[in-house]
């Protein structure tokens, strides 16, 4: 019997053809709701799916024959794994399809903040020449502190070689350094750094991590990066230390809001005091969740999925 896949989200074309052609059944549904998905997934026996919704208790109740989830993505938060691993149901991601994007977005970010070239540029296009507002700093000789050193964190420092910079991180695991950066602890990645980048997951423990009292820890005023996930961060703490000039700028490619619907986001009576600060700070560059969001990463993404599936199923 041939092992029947739903996806529920369209993806690199690549995914669909090389299933097909090593034996799977594919079938797609792009548009029905979650209800209407758990009516029939009783069907197939693996889902593939990027963040459309949540796999949560009820549909995986309703999922009595499936045998994997695979989400074309980094994360699985938006799956109840330790449910799903009672049903034993494997779980498959593919965080090593975008660190790449993610690492050179980073570097992009910091290089923007530091030389205002978000600035500058807009201040051109709107007939000004400002020379000495927009004098930058330099990378080389800072400290920056990666929290965080999975796939995304690793690939990260390693873009960093490069620059004559001191490459510090702090992760939950232990003995997880190698020759791009040093394991430390969050004391000492707090005492020493310059720019910090987050790249970790969404997870109880890091969500709200970075308020108040973990921004005034840092001994000295410093640039934020986040490429992760939004909740990480209490944007409204954020935006009291940048105006207390405790952090001195932040690139954005998530936010805490990204959940509700940016169509009302955006229109003053309903956009949070913290965000409208975002919106209007110099020192601040925003991206809408694009860090991994290549073309190569597109299909980079669908084959190790591809790749892991094979090697279980095939």
């Amino acid at each position: 019997m041939s092992i029947k896949i739903l996806h529920i989200d369209s993806n690199n074309p690549i995914l669909w053809q090389q299933l097909e052609d090593a034996g799977f059944e594919n079938h797609a549904d792009f548009k029905s709701s979650k209800e209407e998905i758990e009516a029939k997934i009783h069907d197939y026996n693996g889902i593939v799916i990027r963040s459309r919704f949540k796999i949560d208790k009820t549909f995986l109740d309703k999922a009595t024959n499936l045998q994997f989830i695979a989400r074309v993505g980094a994360g699985l938060e938006s799956i109840d794994c330790d449910y799903a691993e009672t049903k034993a149901i494997h779980l498959i991601a593919a965080p090593e399809g975008n660190r790449n994007a993610v690492a050179e977005h980073s570097l992009g970010v910091i290089l923007s903040l530091f030389n205002n070239l978000n600035q500058a540029n807009a201040e051109i296009r709107a007939g000004h020449w400002n020379r000495e507002s927009n004098r930058g700093h330099e990378l080389d000789g800072k400290t920056v502190g990666i929290i965080g050193y999975g796939n995304m964190g690793k690939a990260f420092a390693k873009k960093l070689r490069g620059f004559d910079v001191d490459v510090l991180f702090h992760d939950i695991l232990e003995n997880v350094g190698d020759e791009n950066a040093k394991q430390v602890s969050l004391v000492e990645l707090q005492k020493r750094t310059d720019v910090l980048s987050l790249h970790l997951p969404w997870t109880p423990e890091t969500d709200k991590m970075v308020n108040g009292d973990f921004i005034n820890a840092f001994a000295k005023p410093f640039w934020i990066i986040n490429t992760s996930r939004g909740k990480n961060i209490v944007t409204a703490d954020l935006v009291e230390a940048m105006k207390s000039k405790k952090i001195l700028g932040a690139g954005l490619d998530v936010l805490e809001y990204e959940k509700l619907s940016f169509e009302t986001l955006f229109q003053d009576k309903n956009t949070p005091e913290a965000f409208q600060y975002l919106l209007q700070a110099k020192n601040v560059l925003l991206t809408p969740h694009i860090a991994g969001w290549t073309f190569e990463s597109h299909e980079r993404l669908a084959q190790v999925i591809v790749d892991k599936i094979k090697a279980v199923y095939a």
